[in-house]
């Protein structure tokens, strides 16, 4: 080659810009997934079903980390802080936005440091009440809050819960007086209920379903826009005298916030087919939940409506915490 033509080969070599090394396809890695709980609840089973499901979708381990305590915030904020490349993700409930709405000084926040993923499932919460209370309806129970100068109790799971700021919408909607006795737990609070020392508890599903069908605590109404297929003939707290009463608990999973778009879409589609397998129909049926299927943005405005329903309602009461 002429002395020129090889200086002009190599000239116009040194202009190609240089190949970026190859970016590793998503996941490349185990996945960890946070839940806010202890082990060995509801929460915790369910979060499970999901990881092993979602890693046979992803092609990687799908690990669950246990972080519980303060209403679930230890564990959010673990996520909240973590690198937001798709390796640490939240299982996430409704008591993520309840917390939120009740406490004001969170070390997140629950819409800006979290990109949501995906929401699993949604499911009612039942009223039941002590058999001492003597009613067998909300007709009757309200009558029998107001013939009581002091009302009556509701117990929850803990301040901030999904039963505790249920409690309070009933208390506020209507019209009576009732207080609220915390308990660390749905088990504790179940308990005292049976036993009569409190009167009523809004209640998931799963910690109250047995006891109902023994027959062992009345059951009022569900919380649910529509009845339950579980008990066709058990009221909406709606149609027994509260039009627009509708609560519910969900389970759903959040990303870091500013994940980028393309890996919590790719996640959004995993998750979405890891509820769709067994065993989670089954398991949400059996809960009296149902399955739901919603893209990021549509996920992300049921959280935004959600926090601004609870904050009403714990703002209106002097529950939220400065």
């Amino acid at each position: 080659m002429p002395p020129f033509l090889l200086r002009a080969t190599l000239a116009a070599l040194l202009t190609l810009p240089l190949a970026a090394p190859a970016q590793p396809s998503y996941p490349a890695r185990a996945i960890t997934l946070v839940v806010p709980f202890a082990p060995g609840g509801g929460t915790d089973s369910i979060a499970r079903d999901i990881a092993k499901n979602l890693g046979e979708r992803l092609g990687q381990p799908v690990v669950v980390d246990n972080r519980g305590g303060a209403g679930g915030a230890i564990g959010a904020a673990a996520v909240a802080k973590a690198p937001a490349d798709g390796y640490t993700l939240l299982f996430a409930t409704s008591t993520f936005i309840t917390n939120a709405a009740v406490e004001a000084k969170l070390p997140y926040d629950p819409l800006k440091d979290f990109a949501p993923v995906a929401m699993i499932g949604r499911g009612p919460l039942l009223l039941v009440v002590s058999r001492q209370v003597g009613a067998t309806s909300v007709a009757q129970l309200v009558a029998a809050a107001r013939a009581q100068p002091q009302g009556l109790n509701y117990c929850s799971a803990g301040n901030g819960s999904i039963n505790h700021l249920a409690g309070e919408m009933f208390r506020q909607r209507a019209g009576l007086e009732l207080t609220h006795v915390p308990f660390k737990g749905s088990g504790p609070a179940t308990v005292e209920l049976l036993a009569g020392r409190v009167d009523l508890f809004f209640a998931t599903v799963p910690t109250i379903l047995a006891q109902v069908r023994e027959g062992k605590l009345p059951l009022l109404a569900v919380t649910s826009a529509r009845r339950s297929p579980l008990f066709p003939d058990t009221p909406t707290v709606a149609e027994a005298g509260l039009p627009g009463f509708e609560v519910g608990t969900w389970w759903g999973v959040l990303a870091p916030g500013k994940t980028p778009k393309a890996i919590v879409d790719a996640l959004n589609r995993a998750v979405n087919e890891a509820a769709a397998a067994e065993p989670m129909p089954g398991r949400l049926e059996h809960e009296g939940a149902s399955a739901v299927r919603l893209t990021p943005a549509a996920f992300g405005e049921e959280l935004r409506k959600e926090l601004a329903l609870w904050r009403g309602i714990a703002t209106g009461s002097g529950l939220r915490h400065k």
